[in-house]
């Protein structure tokens, strides 16, 4: 899936604290306003970075992207997840959102999203945390719902802010 091959590429930029700031980070904003600010590791851009990743594909994302749970509104509904889906999750302060990869050995889901531990990498998630699952408008439902179980020692997230 190509919206999965783009987020791939970007796996490893990291927050900077303070005024200097990851450039990267900061053009994700600026791609259509200035909300963002000069400090990247003020406000939370998971759906900022998905908003990247869809618009780099063509794909159209929702206008308030930068609110995690609206993403819940966004493409085609799914009752359980699939690779390359939008994962919703709930969490204190708001909710986060990503892609989905697989899961680990114990049925963790394995998210492949920005802002988690303040970078963009790959996170197992508890399903229980789930709000929703969504796939991008205009693309065929996948037929297989198998998720792949991967060894990739990926830590619980515990920081989406």
């Amino acid at each position: 899936m190509k919206w999965l091959d783009e987020a791939r590429k970007h796996i490893g930029q990291k927050e900077v604290k303070g005024s200097a700031s990851n450039e990267w980070i900061v053009k994700l904003w600026s791609l259509k306003d200035k909300w963002l600010g000069s400090d990247d590791s003020l406000v939370a851009w998971c759906g900022a970075f998905m908003r990247f990743v869809f618009d780099s594909c063509g794909i159209p994302t929702p206008k308030t992207y930068y609110r995690a749970k609206d993403w819940l509104k966004w493409g085609q509904g799914l009752n359980r997840p699939c690779v390359g889906c939008v994962v919703v999750f709930d969490r204190v302060g708001g909710g986060h959102v990503g892609l989905v990869i697989g899961q680990d050995k114990k049925h963790n889901l394995l998210v492949l999203g920005g802002n988690q531990g303040d970078s963009v990498s790959i996170a197992a998630f508890p399903i229980g945390r789930v709000s929703g699952y969504r796939f991008p408008p205009n693309n065929p439902l996948p037929n297989d719902y198998t998720l792949p179980i991967l060894d990739l020692n990926a830590k619980i997230s515990t920081n989406e802010a």
